[in-house]
C-alpha cells in the first residue's frame, strides 16, 4: 500500500502557523513512508473563500518547500461528484430531505435546553415520505441509530462514540451546494488518502465522515489529530500573539528552515535534539512521537533557531532568501561587495534577514551624515591626526586585503602611540557612519578602497566644521 497523505486548507485567510505544522506533519508522513502527499483546497464556503487566500496557501507552502505530488484540487470543482453521490444515498435510502425551516430548528433547540437536553436535530423527517412540493429542503445522511464508532487515532489512541450521540448531519444545503464534512469524505475516497493528519477540532467530526464512508462502502483511512497550538500565555494562538501567518514570519525576516525546525518541535520531539535539517526530519518522524498535549509558542525559541541558521547555512542559502528583503528594503547590491561575504561577516550581528539588511546599508549606499551619538565621541579634533595619518597609509596600500588592512591599521596605532580604540573608533565611525560593524579589517575590505578614502575625507571635513563652530 502506497501511504497517501493531505493537506486540506480552507481559504477563508492566510496560511497559519497551526496549518503549516499541519502540513509539515502530513507531508513529513508521506516522505518517511516513500508515499504521497496530496495538496486540496476546501473551498466550498463559497462566501468566504477568496483568491488572495488560495494565493497566500500557495505562496506559504512553497516558501516552506512543503511539495506536493498531486493537487491542487478544488472541491468546487467536484460538486458534480458529490452531488453524484448524494443522489445515491438518497436512492439507498441512506440519506433523506429535510423541510424544517430555521424557525422550526431553533423552536426544537430551544424546548431541548429547557428540557436540559443536548440540543440537536430530533430526526423529525428520517422516515416521512410526504413531502410538500413547494418547500426548501437540505439533504441530511441517516446516521446509524444503534452501534458505536471506533477508530484508533495514531497520536490520542482508541476513541469510541456512541451513535446515539450523532444527529444526522446535513450534507446538502437548501441552494443544493454539498456541505464540508460530505465533500471531505468523498475527496479523501476518491484521492486514495491512507492517513489523514489534522487538527483536534476535527475529532467531533470524525465518527459522522466513518459512517458516510461505510454508507458509501468506502475504506476508511487511519487518523492522527494533532493538538492545538498556544501562545506563550497559555491561550489559544491568536494575531494577538503577533505573527500568526507563516508569511508575516517571512516578512519578519525568519528564514523557512528556522521555522520549519522550529513548527516540527512544538509538538514532536527525538530526545533532546532541537535542530534538524529537513533530511533529518523526514528520516526520524513518526505519528506516534507527536505529543498529545497542547504546544506553546515561544518566540525565543524561533530567534534563536533564526540566528543559527542565519550563522550555519551556507551564505548562498542565506542569500538565496536575504534577496527578498533587500528588494523591500530598497537596497541595491549592484554597486558592492557579493551578497554572500556581507552575510559572512553579519550573520554573527543579527537575530534575523531584516535586521541583516537593515545594519548592511553602509557596504552599498554612501551616506552625508554620520550617528550623531557616535560621531560626538569618536569624530572629535582628536582623532583628525589618526584619521589623516591612516587616510595616507590606506591610499598606499596596494594589496586591499584584510591580512593587509589589519596590519596597516595596526602600525598606525603603533606609530602614533595610541590605543586600538583612538584610531579604530574614528575609523569605524568614518567609513560606516556608526559605531557598529565588523572587524574593521573586513568593513574595509568589502567597502573597497575608493569608498573608504572618501568617507574619511567625509569625517575629517566633519570634525574640521566642528573645530570651527
Amino acid at each position: 500500500m502506497t501511504i497517501k497523505t493531505r493537506f486540506a486548507p480552507s481559504p477563508t485567510g492566510y496560511l497559519h502557523v497551526g496549518g503549516a505544522r499541519t502540513a509539515l506533519y502530513s507531508w513529513l508522513f508521506a516522505k518517511a513512508n516513500q508515499g504521497e502527499f496530496v495538496l486540496r483546497i476546501e473551498d466550498t464556503d463559497i462566501e468566504r473563500s477568496t483568491q488572495q487566500a488560495i494565493d497566500a496557501i500557495m505562496d506559504g507552502m512553497q516558501w516552506l518547500s512543503l511539495d506536493w505530488n498531486e493537487g491542487p484540487y478544488y472541491q468546487t470543482k467536484r460538486f458534480d461528484r458529490y452531488k453524484s453521490l448524494i443522489q445515491q444515498l438518497l436512492d439507498e435510502g441512506k440519506a433523506y430531505k429535510c423541510f424544517c425551516s430555521s424557525e422550526e430548528l431553533d423552536e426544537m433547540r430551544e424546548k431541548q435546553m429547557a428540557a436540559g437536553e443536548k440540543p440537536r436535530y430530533n430526526g423529525k423527517w428520517r422516515d416521512r415520505t410526504d413531502h410538500p412540493s413547494d418547500q426548501p429542503y437540505v439533504i441530511r445522511f441517516k446516521t446509524p441509530q444503534t452501534g458505536t464508532v471506533v477508530f484508533d487515532d495514531k497520536i490520542r489512541g482508541k476513541i469510541e462514540v456512541v451513535n446515539s450521540e450523532l444527529d444526522d448531519l446535513i450534507i446538502q444545503r437548501s441552494d443544493g451546494t454539498p456541505t464540508y464534512n460530505f465533500c471531505v469524505v468523498v475527496d479523501d475516497w476518491d484521492m486514495g488518502i491512507t492517513h489523514v493528519v489534522r487538527g483536534e477540532d476535527h475529532i467531533n467530526n470524525t465518527p459522522r465522515q466513518i459512517n458516510i464512508l461505510n454508507a458509501l462502502n468506502a475504506p476508511v483511512p487511519t487518523y492522527a489529530h494533532v493538538s492545538m497550538i498556544l501562545g506563550d500565555d497559555g491561550k489559544k494562538l491568536s494575531k494577538r500573539h503577533g505573527a500568526v501567518s507563516v508569511m508575516q514570519y517571512r516578512d519578519d525576516g525568519y528564514l523557512p528552515q528556522a521555522l520549519l525546525n522550529y513548527l516540527v518541535r512544538l509538538g514532536w520531539s527525538h530526545g533532546d535534539q532541537e535542530v534538524f535539517s529537513v533530511d533529518e526530519m523526514i528520516s526520524l518522524f513518526s505519528l506516534e512521537a507527536i505529543n498529545k498535549a497542547a504546544s506553546a509558542f515561544n518566540t525565543e525559541k524561533l530567534i534563536w533557531l533564526n540566528q543559527h541558521y542565519i550563522k550555519t547555512l551556507p551564505a548562498s542559502e542565506v542569500a538565496q532568501h536575504l534577496q527578498w528583503h533587500l528588494n523591500e528594503q530598497k537596497l541595491d547590491t549592484s554597486t558592492g561587495p557579493a551578497i554572500e561575504s556581507v552575510i559572512q561577516v553579519q550573520a554573527d550581528r543579527v537575530k534575523t534577514l531584516k535586521e541583516l539588511v537593515e545594519i548592511s546599508r553602509y557596504f552599498y549606499e554612501d551616506f552625508t551624515e554620520f550617528d550623531e551619538k557616535a560621531a560626538k565621541k569618536h569624530l572629535r579634533p582628536v582623532a583628525k591626526e589618526p584619521l589623516v595619518l591612516i587616510k595616507e597609509k590606506l591610499a598606499a596600500c596596494t594589496e586591499w586585503t584584510p591580512e593587509s588592512l589589519h596590519t596597516l591599521i595596526n602600525a598606525t596605532a603603533e606609530e602614533l602611540g595610541l590605543g586600538m580604540g583612538k584610531v579604530g573608533m574614528p575609523l569605524r565611525v568614518a567609513v560606516t557612519g556608526g559605531g557598529n560593524s565588523p572587524s574593521l579589517d573586513q568593513t574595509l575590505h568589502l567597502i573597497g578602497q575608493a569608498k573608504t578614502l572618501a568617507r574619511i575625507d567625509l569625517a575629517i571635513e566633519f570634525i574640521n566644521n566642528r573645530e570651527k563652530s
